[in-house]
Protein backbone atom coordinates (compact mmCIF):
# COMPACT_ATOMS: atom_id res chain seq x y z
CA UNK A 1 0.00 0.00 0.00
CA UNK A 2 2.68 2.44 0.86
CA UNK A 3 4.58 2.03 -2.02
CA UNK A 4 1.56 2.44 -4.16
CA UNK A 5 0.97 5.89 -2.53
CA UNK A 6 4.73 6.54 -2.72
CA UNK A 7 4.66 5.88 -6.52
CA UNK A 8 1.12 7.63 -7.43
CA UNK A 9 2.33 10.72 -5.37
CA UNK A 10 5.94 10.94 -6.88
CA UNK A 11 4.75 10.99 -10.79
CA UNK A 12 1.82 13.42 -9.92
CA UNK A 13 4.55 15.74 -8.19
CA UNK A 14 7.00 15.14 -10.96
CA UNK A 15 4.04 16.44 -13.33
CA UNK A 16 3.12 18.77 -11.59
CA UNK A 17 6.29 20.07 -11.21
CA UNK A 18 7.85 19.35 -14.32
CA UNK A 19 7.69 23.46 -14.58
CA UNK A 20 8.98 24.80 -11.57
CA UNK A 21 11.69 21.74 -11.74
CA UNK A 22 13.12 23.07 -15.13
CA UNK A 23 13.02 26.85 -13.85
CA UNK A 24 14.91 25.84 -11.02
CA UNK A 25 17.54 23.88 -12.99
CA UNK A 26 17.90 26.91 -15.23
CA UNK A 27 18.39 29.50 -12.13
CA UNK A 28 20.72 26.62 -11.15
CA UNK A 29 23.04 26.53 -13.89
CA UNK A 30 22.86 30.27 -14.55
CA UNK A 31 24.01 31.65 -10.90
CA UNK A 32 27.16 29.34 -10.20
CA UNK A 33 29.32 27.06 -11.92
CA UNK A 34 28.98 22.99 -12.12
CA UNK A 35 26.29 20.34 -12.54
CA UNK A 36 22.93 21.58 -11.75
CA UNK A 37 22.24 18.52 -9.68
CA UNK A 38 24.65 16.75 -7.21
CA UNK A 39 24.44 13.83 -6.79
CA UNK A 40 25.32 12.11 -3.00
CA UNK A 41 26.03 8.89 -2.20
CA UNK A 42 23.80 7.89 0.96
CA UNK A 43 22.74 4.95 2.64
CA UNK A 44 19.59 3.62 2.20
CA UNK A 45 17.62 0.59 3.60
CA UNK A 46 20.00 -2.28 5.49
CA UNK A 47 22.52 0.07 5.03
CA UNK A 48 23.01 -0.16 1.11
CA UNK A 49 24.70 3.26 -0.28
CA UNK A 50 22.57 4.70 -2.82
CA UNK A 51 22.96 8.03 -5.34
CA UNK A 52 20.80 10.76 -4.11
CA UNK A 53 20.07 13.70 -5.73
CA UNK A 54 19.54 17.15 -5.06
CA UNK A 55 19.65 20.76 -7.07
CA UNK A 56 22.94 21.83 -6.11
CA UNK A 57 22.63 24.71 -3.58
CA UNK A 58 26.32 24.33 -2.44
CA UNK A 59 29.79 25.36 -4.43
CA UNK A 60 31.52 22.49 -6.64
CA UNK A 61 34.33 23.12 -3.73
CA UNK A 62 32.54 21.98 -0.79
CA UNK A 63 33.50 19.33 1.02
CA UNK A 64 31.13 15.93 0.94
CA UNK A 65 30.44 16.09 4.64
CA UNK A 66 27.14 16.98 6.79
CA UNK A 67 26.62 20.71 6.60
CA UNK A 68 26.56 21.19 10.22
CA UNK A 69 29.96 20.22 10.51
CA UNK A 70 31.12 22.89 7.86
CA UNK A 71 32.89 26.01 9.67
CA UNK A 72 30.91 28.39 7.99
CA UNK A 73 28.36 26.68 5.77
CA UNK A 74 27.20 29.65 4.73
CA UNK A 75 30.23 30.92 2.78
CA UNK A 76 29.61 27.71 0.64
CA UNK A 77 26.14 28.27 -0.45
CA UNK A 78 25.36 29.49 -4.50
CA UNK A 79 23.40 32.77 -5.00
CA UNK A 80 20.16 31.23 -4.77
CA UNK A 81 21.28 27.74 -2.09
CA UNK A 82 19.75 29.48 0.71
CA UNK A 83 16.46 30.05 -0.72
CA UNK A 84 16.38 26.62 -2.34
CA UNK A 85 17.55 25.11 1.53
CA UNK A 86 15.02 26.86 3.31
CA UNK A 87 12.20 26.22 0.77
CA UNK A 88 13.07 22.84 0.93
CA UNK A 89 12.74 22.99 -3.46
CA UNK A 90 16.43 21.63 -3.72
CA UNK A 91 15.27 18.40 -2.36
CA UNK A 92 12.84 17.95 -5.60
CA UNK A 93 14.53 15.42 -7.96
CA UNK A 94 14.54 12.91 -5.08
CA UNK A 95 11.35 12.32 -6.67
CA UNK A 96 13.71 10.06 -9.02
CA UNK A 97 14.79 8.06 -5.66
CA UNK A 98 11.21 7.65 -4.55
CA UNK A 99 9.99 6.61 -7.97
CA UNK A 100 12.88 3.80 -8.45
CA UNK A 101 12.61 2.76 -4.69
CA UNK A 102 15.15 3.47 -3.05
CA UNK A 103 13.21 6.36 -0.78
CA UNK A 104 9.64 6.40 0.32
CA UNK A 105 8.21 9.87 1.15
CA UNK A 106 7.78 9.23 4.83
CA UNK A 107 11.17 7.56 6.65
CA UNK A 108 14.46 8.64 8.23
CA UNK A 109 16.12 11.09 6.11
CA UNK A 110 19.00 9.47 4.39
CA UNK A 111 22.31 9.48 6.29
CA UNK A 112 25.53 10.57 4.17
CA UNK A 113 27.98 7.58 3.33
CA UNK A 114 30.09 8.80 5.91
CA UNK A 115 28.25 9.76 9.02
CA UNK A 116 29.22 6.62 10.56
CA UNK A 117 27.81 7.37 14.20
CA UNK A 118 24.48 7.66 12.81
CA UNK A 119 24.81 4.67 10.85
CA UNK A 120 25.93 2.81 13.39
CA UNK A 121 23.16 4.52 16.17
CA UNK A 122 20.75 3.67 13.43
CA UNK A 123 21.71 -0.44 12.74
CA UNK A 124 21.67 -0.66 16.62
CA UNK A 125 18.36 0.73 16.91
CA UNK A 126 16.82 -1.47 13.93
CA UNK A 127 16.14 1.47 12.46
CA UNK A 128 18.04 0.72 9.03
CA UNK A 129 15.37 -1.88 8.47
CA UNK A 130 13.65 1.32 7.16
CA UNK A 131 13.11 2.91 3.54
CA UNK A 132 14.86 6.12 4.53
CA UNK A 133 12.41 9.08 3.19
CA UNK A 134 12.12 12.73 2.14
CA UNK A 135 10.91 13.39 5.25
CA UNK A 136 10.63 11.97 8.80
CA UNK A 137 9.32 12.05 12.36
CA UNK A 138 12.54 13.71 13.21
CA UNK A 139 12.09 16.59 10.13
CA UNK A 140 8.94 17.75 11.66
CA UNK A 141 10.31 17.73 15.26
CA UNK A 142 13.47 19.88 14.79
CA UNK A 143 15.18 19.19 11.54
CA UNK A 144 18.78 20.69 11.81
CA UNK A 145 18.32 21.54 15.20
CA UNK A 146 18.05 18.36 16.46
CA UNK A 147 21.54 16.09 17.86
CA UNK A 148 22.09 12.86 16.23
CA UNK A 149 20.82 10.98 19.36
CA UNK A 150 17.67 13.16 19.14
CA UNK A 151 16.86 11.82 15.32
CA UNK A 152 18.05 8.42 15.88
CA UNK A 153 15.11 8.40 18.84
CA UNK A 154 12.69 10.05 16.92
CA UNK A 155 13.63 7.18 14.01
CA UNK A 156 12.79 4.15 16.40
CA UNK A 157 9.58 5.89 17.56
CA UNK A 158 8.64 6.10 14.10
CA UNK A 159 9.19 2.49 13.38
CA UNK A 160 7.17 1.61 16.34
CA UNK A 161 4.39 3.66 15.19
CA UNK A 162 4.40 3.75 11.31
CA UNK A 163 1.36 3.64 9.70
CA UNK A 164 -0.29 5.36 6.09
CA UNK A 165 -2.45 7.33 8.89
CA UNK A 166 1.30 8.69 10.48
CA UNK A 167 3.03 9.16 7.36
CA UNK A 168 -0.21 11.07 6.59
CA UNK A 169 0.23 13.09 9.61
CA UNK A 170 3.84 13.87 8.92
CA UNK A 171 3.48 14.72 5.51
CA UNK A 172 0.65 17.38 6.90
CA UNK A 173 3.47 18.84 9.17
CA UNK A 174 5.83 19.10 6.63
CA UNK A 175 3.90 20.45 4.60
CA UNK A 176 3.30 23.17 7.42
CA UNK A 177 7.14 23.65 8.34
CA UNK A 178 8.23 23.95 4.88
CA UNK A 179 5.64 26.88 4.15
CA UNK A 180 6.70 28.71 7.23
CA UNK A 181 10.71 27.43 6.37
CA UNK A 182 10.68 26.42 10.04
CA UNK A 183 13.70 24.01 11.53
CA UNK A 184 16.16 24.97 8.74
CA UNK A 185 19.78 26.09 10.01
CA UNK A 186 21.19 27.23 6.21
Amino acid sequence: MKRLFDCSLALLAALILLIPAALIAAAVRLTSRGAILYWSDRVGRANKIFRMPKFRSMRVETPAIATDLLVDAESYLTPIGSFLRKSSLDELPQLWCILTGEMSFVGPRPALFNQNDLIELRTQRRVHKLVPGLTGWAQVNGRDELSIREKVKLDVEYLGRKSMLFDFQILWLTFVKVINRDGVSH
